[in-house]
């Protein structure tokens, strides 16, 4: 017959199995060596309701060169330029690049990537729907020898969502300290990530000297944005640099000067069609006419 104290371990037992059911599994550790790019991806939600969240290796990189990106220098310049003071381990800042869409935002950092990614540099792509998982992803990878960039795209917020608190608190809100081989490099078409509408400026206030001073609702709106240390803004094309990304690809592409000469106006047309002369709208084109005159 058992003893009491048997008995008690064995009811022990049973409890902490049923509370190890309930909890979420603890994240496991890639193996770093497979990729350069990671994704933070969901199991399916068990018995218990809970989505383990694990980084899968990305094999397969968009060969992308700092080189490709025409007509965003300035941007560019800066963006490389802080990327390698991480590397280096010096300070540097989290990034937020906003602006017309098919610039080169995600393409930039994408270039990054390649061009730091035999000094230690890994990235980290998460989607807004996983931002809670942040301090697990942060976790997972601090003490690494590597420097993380999680990179976070196409991000907007509406109200209420709970990412946008957790992304709050990764960048600069948590008790404690910031890991340093870790940077958040955002994008979005929103500058302060969040849906501006007519009804927030009726919260400003005007002081006797006839300062304007913005209310609770709009503070809270541009809040997250100011933790980004970094802002680039990217803006439509002109024409002229419209084409001259065309004459960039197509070359890249294997046409002949006086093929890329020929494709000015077909180009054009293109991007009227699209109503955009972007970036992204200019490799579109390359690609189609390439392939039919390369």
């Amino acid at each position: 017959m058992a003893t009491p104290l048997e008995q008690f371990l064995v009811r022990a037992e049973a409890l902490l199995a049923r509370v190890e059911a309930v909890l979420p599994a603890a994240p496991r550790e890639p193996d770093w060596r497979l990729a350069h790019a990671f994704r933070w991806r969901k199991r399916s939600a068990g018995a218990a309701g809970h989505a383990a969240g694990y980084l899968q290796a990305v094999t397969h990189l968009a060969p992308i060169a700092l080189d490709d990106l025409q007509h965003i220098g300035p941007q560019k310049a800066q963006i490389e330029q802080n990327t390698r003071q991480f590397v280096q381990g010096k300070p540097a800042n989290n990034v937020l690049l906003t602006g017309a869409r098919g610039t080169g935002k995600s393409s930039l950092i994408k270039a990054c990537l390649n061009q730091f990614g035999a000094e230690g540099l890994r990235l980290i792509e998460v989607d807004k729907a996983d931002l809670a998982d942040l301090p697990d992803i942060v976790d997972l990878v601090a003490g690494r020898p590597e420097r993380f960039v999680i990179f976070c795209d196409d991000l907007s917020f509406e109200e209420g969502e709970h990412g946008y608190k957790a992304l709050k608190v990764a960048l600069d809100g948590s008790i404690a300290a910031q890991s340093d081989n870790v940077l958040i490099y955002a994008t979005s078409n929103r500058r302060h990530l969040m849906p501006e509408r007519m009804s927030d400026n009726s919260s400003y206030r005007h002081d006797e000297d006839g300062d304007l001073h913005p209310g609770e609702t709009v503070e809270e709106k541009i809040s997250l944005s100011e933790r980004f240390g970094l802002w680039l803004s990217f803006y439509p094309f002109k024409q002229d640099d419209y084409l001259a990304i065309v004459a960039h690809w197509l070359a890249t592409l294997g046409c002949t000067p006086e093929q890329i000469e020929a494709a000015r106006a077909d180009a054009l047309r293109w991007a009227l069609l699209r109503g955009s002369r972007s970036g992204r709208v200019a490799w579109q084109f390359a690609k189609d006419y390439a392939g039919q005159h390369a």
